[in-house]
């Protein structure tokens, strides 16, 4: 079966240990990622300005483009550009006049009304494979790693693009437990990372992270699951700077969900260019017994 993708920019960078392992997961589960022609980015964030219709043009030609291609659903990878798309394809559907103005300003475009149906690949591996089916397939059961699930914010805010509970997500939980592995519940798992945060104020970052990451330890986890290159970088960063600054404080490896479905799935771990994440991730699996 074959479902229309985004990639998103960072994922043809800095964030191919998310998107490699995940294309190949998915073909081995039956579904086929079909790279959308003529993508852009997608605007990053999704603007909060009532007036700032500008910034909606990004994400929506990104939605035309399926809708060119005789489909009526799109998946992402990266929670970021879920976040934005789905947004924005809401605006489409339920605000009338700047759906009009919209699609005046972009004449050269066919109409578009919020016609594509916007998904992660989590609600993929839910609600189109199912955890039983996920299972079924697995070859190499995650024993033993306990994981703590890490959503931050854009997987689940606002809440009515959400693609879980908002106060007591549990995708991620129900993944793992799919692949064999330990879920670790955590209270900081839907705090954001600090976000763009990043930018403006950089020496904060590392407290966000100490506070998500010490949260995460002291409840037994031994790594975290993420869906977001942001996330990724923030924490990643934040863990180089809290080493500098406190000498107990103990390096946490971080991990795509998609490097996990591939591993689980059997597949060469070279797809899952392990080389790229935080915390040395590699160590803590061959001392699982579950990389060569």
């Amino acid at each position: 079966m074959s479902l229309a993708y985004y990639p998103g920019c960072t994922l043809k960078t800095k964030a191919r240990n998310l998107e490699e392992p995940g294309i190949a997961s998915l073909e081995v589960l039956g579904f086929k990622l079909e790279e959308i022609p003529r993508w852009n980015c997608c605007g990053a964030v999704y603007s909060l300005a009532e007036d700032d219709l500008i910034h909606q043009v990004a994400p929506i030609r990104n939605l035309i483009r399926v809708k060119e291609q005789g489909k009526d659903k799109l998946a992402t990878l990266c929670a970021f550009c879920f976040n934005t798309l789905k947004r924005a394809n809401l605006l489409m559907r339920e605000n009338a006049e700047k759906r009009n103005t919209l699609n005046s300003f972009m004449d050269e475009e066919i109409d578009y009304g919020g016609e594509v149906k916007v998904v992660h690949l989590l609600e993929v591996l839910r609600d189109e494979i199912g955890w039983e089916v996920l299972a079924q397939k697995v070859k190499l059961p995650l024993r033993e790693l306990k994981i703590a699930p890490y959503y931050g914010c854009t997987l689940l805010r606002p809440r009515e693009i959400a693609i879980d509970s908002v106060e007591n997500p549990t995708i991620l939980r129900e993944f793992l437990e799919a692949l064999g592995a330990s879920p670790v519940d955590f209270p900081e798992s839907t705090r954001c990372c600090g976000s763009y945060q990043i930018i403006s104020n950089p020496d904060d970052i590392s407290e966000y992270a100490r506070d998500i990451l010490n949260s995460a330890l002291s409840h037994g986890a031994e790594a975290l699951v993420l869906t977001c290159p942001l996330c990724d970088y923030n924490l990643g960063r934040g863990q180089k700077e809290l080493i500098k600054k406190h000498n107990e404080f103990k390096e946490m490896p971080l991990f795509y969900f998609t490097q996990l479905l591939a591993l689980a799935l059997g597949l060469d771990s070279q797809v899952c260019h392990f080389e790229l994440n935080y915390g040395s991730p590699e160590s803590l699996l061959r001392e699982k017994d579950l990389l060569s």
